[in-house]
C-alpha cells in the first residue's frame, strides 16, 4: 500500500515579503487627490468654454423676479438673512470653528485627530484656491450681485471649504461620539449647513450653479478621504 505523502511544510513569509504585498496607501491617495483635482479642471474649462450654460442661467433667473433681474424673489427681510447664512461658510467663522474643535479634542486628549482636522481644512482650502487660479472662471454677470466678490468664481469657495469643514469634522468626531444617534445628528447638521451655504452664493448672485456643485462634490469627497486616513491610521495605532 502507498504511504500516504507527508504535507508540505509551509514556508513563512518574510518580513520584506509581506510589506511587498501590502497597498501603498500613500501613492493611493496622492493619486486619487490628484485625479480629483485634474477633473475639477477640466470641468472647470469646459464650464468656461459655455458648457452647463443653460442649466446655470436657469436657476439663477428662477432666484429672481420675472424680468427684473436685480430684484430678488422672497420677503425684503431675506437677503439681509442669506447673507447671515453665507457668511457661516466664511474664511473667518470656518477658522474658528476649525480651531475650536481642535482644541476640543486635544482637550479629550485625541491629539492625532486633532491634527488631522488641522492637517486637512488647511490642504482642502489651499486646493480649492489653487482650482480657481487654474481655471479662472469670471463671477456671474447675469443678474444683479447683492454682495461684492472680487476672487474667481470656479468652484464656489464657500461651497467647498464648508463641505470640507463641516463635513469633515462630523466625521473625525466619530471617535469621540459613538453613539449612532449622535453620530446621525452631526452628519444631518453638517449636510443642512453645507447645502444652505451653497443655496446663498447662488441666492446672492455671486456663483454659479455649477460652482457651487462643483464645490459640494470637491468638499465631500474631500471629507470622506481623510475620515478614511483617520480609520486607517486608528487600525495601526
Amino acid at each position: 500500500m502507498q504511504q500516504p505523502s507527508a504535507p508540505e511544510e509551509l514556508v513563512p513569509l518574510s518580513p520584506e515579503a509581506g510589506a511587498s504585498r501590502r497597498v501603498p496607501w500613500g501613492i493611493v491617495v496622492a493619486a486619487c487627490v490628484a485625479a480629483m483635482l485634474a477633473a475639477l479642471v477640466w470641468l472647470g474649462h469646459e464650464l468656461n468654454e459655455g458648457d452647463g450654460a443653460a442649466f446655470d442661467h436657469a436657476v439663477m433667473l428662477a432666484m429672481r423676479v420675472p424680468g427684473h433681474p436685480d430684484l430678488p424673489r422672497g420677503p425684503a427681510w431675506l437677503p439681509s438673512a442669506v447673507r447671515d447664512v453665507t457668511a457661516l461658510g466664511s474664511t473667518t467663522v470656518l477658522s474658528f470653528v476649525v480651531l475650536a474643535t481642535a482644541l476640543f479634542l486635544w482637550l479629550r486628549g485625541r491629539t492625532h485627530t486633532a491634527v488631522l482636522v488641522l492637517v486637512s481644512t488647511l490642504l482642502g482650502g489651499a486646493a480649492v484656491t489653487l482650482i480657481k487660479a487654474l481655471v479662472g472662471r469670471a463671477r456671474p454677470d447675469l443678474i444683479d450681485r447683492l454682495m461684492h466678490e472680487t476672487s474667481n468664481s470656479f468652484p464656489s469657495g464657500h461651497a467647498a471649504t464648508s463641505a470640507i469643514v463641516y463635513l469633515t469634522l462630523a466625521t473625525l468626531l466619530f471617535p469621540v461620539v459613538r453613539e449612532a444617534q449622535m453620530r446621525a445628528f452631526l452628519i444631518g447638521v453638517a449636510l443642512a449647513l453645507v447645502g444652505a451655504i451653497g443655496v446663498s452664493r447662488v441666492y446672492l448672485g455671486v456663483h454659479w450653479p455649477s460652482d457651487v456643485i462643483a464645490g459640494w462634490a470637491f468638499g465631500s469627497v474631500w471629507a470622506l478621504l481623510w475620515w478614511r486616513i483617520e480609520l486607517r491610521l486608528m487600525r495601526s495605532a
